[in-house]
């Protein structure tokens, strides 16, 4: 029974060093309440930062651009100097298959492989879906395009350099309602936080401009036949149509839309700047995003065009990924900035002899402000990037022939 009892007390002893020191490189620190914060130390000489995006499923085409983005941004800055000791900077990318499922194992996965820091999703549903489990462990996220309110609400580890959709929806609603369109029609997807989300900011915002929403359709993930909703739509007699989709969805609905004879303009979200939607069907459309690569009054943004396109060129793998083109998606921009966003955290680290790890790698990026690609980046209380311009884009016929979109106007909110 001694013997027992001797062994019960090492056992207890072991499992509470074990859950002490986390394991794996993990450790915790304390809350002022006294509570546990996990966090994860850098280990050796590298630095991992995962990249958290899709690049399968219905949002692989931007999240690949997004992808893109960060790797172009490694290349430029691969190393890091801090207190003295130079550290690499290693990406450890997950494809988090566009579905929310999926997220969680992959979010998982980068914790496992010990991560300190991440970029992404390219998609609020999947950002949200892996947020508690980044909390629980203690890492930092920086989302590059995920606009949903929810990806960073009551989450003070999660970050975002792009804006956020109720800034989004009023934008396209001013846009609308600058072109004079007085009825709208709504056409979002079930279960899906950045459509469903985005679509209420609009119909708020479009009815409190003025405008009326004569129809409000939706549809489910992976429908393909969209006849039956747009037949509603048709009778509705709407001026504008309004999709917040994403690209995959885009390509499919946009013929049957034309082969409807709905001539009303039609407008989306930030989801559409992909190449892939640019064809006959489209043009026309008009949407908002987060950047234009003809815009030359940021140098940040100048150098980085001509080098990402540089960069594009090198490897016709990254043609391929960038929907066959070298025209520089507003993703990739932010998905630069993110990286550097997290660069910049790290350049700013002093240490002092104490653990380099993952909180205080997040702190450090609660307080960075630089210039980047996209704008100013610096975060608010809420980890949200402070900006307050969209970019509104347009498919016209030599967009089919030049697989480039065509700016219309920087827009802001009323």
């Amino acid at each position: 029974m001694k013997k027992l009892s001797l062994l019960l007390v090492v056992l207890m002893l072991l499992s509470a060093f074990l859950t002490g020191c986390g394991g794996g490189g993990a450790a915790d620190e304390e809350k002022p309440d006294g509570s546990a914060v996990k966090s994860i130390a850098v280990e050796g000489d590298t630095i991992k930062i995962g990249v958290f995006e899709p690049t399968t499923g219905e949002n692989g085409g931007g999240g690949m651009q997004e992808v893109l983005g960060a790797r172009f941004a490694n290349s430029v800055a691969p190393t890091v100097a801090i207190d003295g000791k130079e550290y690499k900077i290693e990406l450890v990318e997950v494809d988090n298959q566009s579905d929310k499922t999926a997220a969680v194992t992959a979010a998982q996965s980068l914790i496992s492989k010990g991560v300190v820091a991440v970029i992404g999703s390219y998609g609020s549903g999947v950002s949200i879906a892996a947020s508690q489990t980044f909390a629980d462990a203690g890492v930092p996220a920086i989302g590059a395009s995920c606009t949903n309110p929810q990806v960073t609400l009551g989450n003070d580890i999660y970050f975002r350099v792009c804006f956020l959709d109720p800034f989004q929806g009023t934008v396209m609603a001013t846009y609308a309602t600058d072109q004079s369109f007085k009825n709208a029609a709504v056409i979002s997807q079930n279960g899906d936080d950045y459509s469903t989300g985005l679509a209420g900011y609009f119909k708020k915002a479009f009815t409190e401009q003025g405008g009326t929403i004569v129809a409000d359709e939706t549809y489910q993930t992976n429908e393909s036949d969209f006849n039956a909703i747009l037949t509603t739509i048709k009778s509705a007699n709407p001026d504008v149509v309004f999709i917040p989709s994403s690209i995959t969805t885009a390509t499919l609905i946009l013929p049957q839309i034309r082969a409807n004879g709905i001539n009303a303009q039609v407008l989306a979200g930030d989801t559409w700047e992909n190449a892939t939607i640019i064809s006959k069907d489209s043009v026309g459309v008009a949407f908002s995003t987060f950047f234009d690569e003809n815009d030359t009054s940021n140098p940040v943004a100048a150098k980085f065009v001509t080098d990402f396109k540089t960069y594009l060129n090198s490897d016709p793998k990254n043609i391929t990924y960038n929907a066959n083109t070298d025209t520089v998606a507003a993703v990739s921009a932010l998905g630069y900035d993110a990286y550097m966003a997290i660069y910049n955290a790290l350049q700013s680290l002093d240490v002092s002899g104490a653990e380099l790890n993952s909180m205080a790698i997040r702190d450090a990026i609660a307080k960075v402000s630089f210039d980047g690609v996209t704008g100013k980046i610096s975060f608010d209380d809420n980890g949200d990037a402070i900006k307050d311009t969209a970019y509104i884009k347009t498919i016209t016929d030599e967009s089919v022939t030049s697989k480039e979109f065509k700016f219309i106007k920087t827009q802001s909110v009323k």
